[in-house]
């Protein structure tokens, strides 16, 4: 089998960190174009487990301010979410103006994981296609600005990622038993993927497929996709000249012993 580009020509650590160096600088003026400018933007993120959605969404919020940059990651709705409208519980966490809201699975969990789990009914997963381009086109009308990004990875990569997961301590809590089911229903949710794609690929809101399978070079396409789709500008700030600190006059330091400090075993 014919190996992918990204596959056929890996990319060194130095030369991914200076890339994803120059593209943090390109983050922080587009978040400052949409703090100053009002604008409202919302990136989904889907694609199957171990995707590599979470790596390349934290290397996109490590430069920003969260404060301007957030992150909705929402877990099982409960019993009142379930009674509520589908796509309720996520209006609250979108944006305001000068805000940029990412979301790590969003209202496209009808689509996959709810469908092919059978966490809901047949006529709510066709509901949820019907109204979907609707309610994203609302959103678009309203001035937000939004991206959507699938995150494609190979059966073959997933199943190295996941042993991977297993063997380290530092990434065994991300695999879930969710996981093991998945694992077994992967032509479900491929067809189940399909399905979205061709309800919800519309003209105004379209899906952007991320080749996932080198993850490295998958966040650097990600995040210079997402600065070349939001126009953007420099802002120039003005010089900053740093004011002396004023003189100790009349101030006496209390005594060291009378706090208490952190041991220093480093």
């Amino acid at each position: 089998m014919k190996k992918s580009s990204s596959e056929s020509s890996p990319l060194s650590t130095p030369d991914y960190e200076k890339a994803l160096n120059e593209l943090h600088k390109e983050l922080v003026h587009l978040q400052e174009w949409v703090r100053t400018q009002g604008l409202k933007v919302v990136i989904v993120f889907e694609g199957r487990d171990a995707s590599g959605k979470g790596g390349t969404i934290k290397r996109i919020i490590a430069p920003l301010n969260p404060r301007v940059c957030r992150i909705v990651a929402l877990g099982i709705p409960t019993e009142r979410e379930k009674s509520q409208w589908y796509f309720q519980r996520y209006v609250p966490h979108l944006p305001a103006a000068g805000e940029i809201v990412i979301f790590d699975r969003s209202w496209y969990n009808r689509a996959g994981v709810e469908k092919v789990m059978g966490f809901c009914t047949e006529e709510e997963y066709r509901e949820f296609l019907r109204s979907c381009p609707d309610f994203e086109r609302m959103l678009v009308r309203s001035g937000i600005i939004m991206l959507k990004y699938w995150f494609s990875v190979s059966d073959e990569e997933q199943e190295k990622r996941f042993k991977s997961r297993i063997k380290d301590p530092l990434k065994r809590w991300k695999f879930s038993p969710m996981d093991l089911k998945s694992r077994s229903k992967w032509l479900e949710y491929s067809k189940a993927k399909d399905a979205m794609f061709a309800h919800t690929d519309t003209k105004q809101v379209p899906w952007y497929v991320v080749n996932a399978d080198n993850k490295k070079k998958a966040r650097l396409n990600c995040i210079s996709h997402i600065l070349s789709q939001i126009p953007y500008e420099k802002i120039k700030h003005e010089a900053i000249d740093l004011p002396q600190l004023p003189k100790h006059e009349g101030y006496v330091r209390p005594p060291m012993d009378y706090q208490t400090f952190v041991p220093e075993k480093y």
